[in-house]
This record gives C-alpha cells, structure tokens and sequence, in this order.
C-alpha cells in the first residue's frame, strides 16, 4: 500500500479535501481495532437496533456475524469525494442497494483492513497499492445479523476499477462536502413486517443511499466532522 498522507507541515487544508480528511482521521480514528468491537456479546451503539429496536431488538447480536467495508475516500483534486457501489440486481441479498465495497470476515483474513481491501479488490477490482487506511469507525450492527468494521481508506485518484458483474452493477462518487453535510442526513421510515422501520437515508440526485451506508457515513460525519 501506497501512503497518500504526506509528512510536511502544511497549512490548514481545504475543507472536504483528502488531507482534510486525513488530518481529522489521524487525531479521531485509530488502526487499532477496539476489543470488543467484534465480541457478539457486546452491543454495538451504532445499528438498525438503535432506530427500530421493535424491529430489530438489541439481542440481535448473538447472531452476529463479522463483516467489514471499506470506507473510499477518493483523493480528487480540490474536495474528495467517497466512492460507493450498487449491488447486483440478482444479490440474494440487499440487491440493488446502495453500499460499500466488503463482506464477510473469512478466517484467513489476518484483520478486518485486509478483509475489506480483499472484498474491495475482489468486488470493483481496487488495487490495495493504491490505498491508504485511515482508522476504524464504530461497528454497524445490521437487521440481517451482521456486525459490520467500517475501515476508512484514502484512495489515489488513479483508480482504474474492473467490476464483478456477479457483485455490483455500477460505481460512483458523492463529494464528502455532500455526505458531511448534516442536512442531508434524513431519518426516513417504511413499513417493515407490519411495523414501521426508521433508517437513515442521504438520497443524492437519483442515487437512493439507505440503510446500513447511511447510517455508517452519519458516524463518519459524527466521528470526523460533529
């Protein structure tokens, strides 16, 4: 992996720039998994549980399994932006959502970064030399069981991506001036097996961002910009 982050000293960086991002990401975030980040005996504070707990009830996470996501920050000139995926319309699950790069933790990934840079590949073809990570957010704890590491990663604007047609659809980019913004950051609500289900929603044009990645860019927003 290629570090992106330079070590001069420079002048308070551009707001929403990648060394914006950076800067707040090193005095915020930490590579350093919390202990109990992937115990499902713990309860994450972040999760569908928090907004539907009727729902989703906050034992949920006896049935937890370990995933990680790769969060892109894409490192454009000027304000960066954050790279995001729409999964496969024929996915068993969540199909046609819009998400991040990841999935499930597999036994031989030696942490959650490695997992995340190894979905990332393996999903849109993202070089791991082109990537620099940033820290973890707080686990995401998902209605479907899954107990979700967020990994925030810079990405070097040479990106060249290949996707897997059996994995995502399509690719895109929303400026983190956008997402950081906390007016775009809606509590939406829908019927859900005869109960309301509340969620976070950031829609952006027609690009309908819901769900577990709403919810995780809330906390990137609460953990780099609150």
């Amino acid at each position: 992996m290629t570090s992106l982050i330079s070590s001069r000293p420079t002048a308070d960086p551009q707001p929403f720039s990648a060394q914006d991002v950076a800067a707040r990401a090193s005095q915020r975030l930490s590579l350093t998994l919390d202990e109990d980040a992937l115990n499902p005996t713990t309860v994450p504070s972040w999760g569908d549980h928090v907004l539907s707990p009727d729902l989703f009830p906050a034992d949920i996470e006896l049935a937890s399994r370990p995933a990680a996501v790769l969060v892109p920050i894409v490192a454009r000139e000027g304000k960066a932006t954050v790279l995001l995926t729409r999964r496969a319309a024929h996915l068993r699950n969540h199909a046609g959502q819009i998400a991040f790069p990841g999935g499930k933790i597999d036994e031989t990934d030696a942490s959650p970064v490695e997992a995340a840079l190894r979905e990332a590949s393996e999903e849109i073809g993202l070089n791991a030399r082109l990537i620099t990570p940033l820290g973890y957010l707080d686990p995401w704890l998902t209605g479907t069981g899954f107990r979700v590491i967020p990994v925030v990663a810079l990405v070097d604007n040479t990106l060249a991506l290949t996707l897997n047609p059996d994995e995502v659809d399509d690719v895109f980019e929303v400026p983190v001036e956008f997402l950081m913004e906390p007016m775009n950051h809606l509590i939406h609500q829908r019927d859900h097996a005869g109960k309301a289900r509340q969620f976070y929603a950031m829609p952006y044009g027609e690009r309908y961002i819901w769900g577990a990645t709403a919810g995780i860019l809330r906390n990137l927003y609460v953990r780099l910009y609150g």
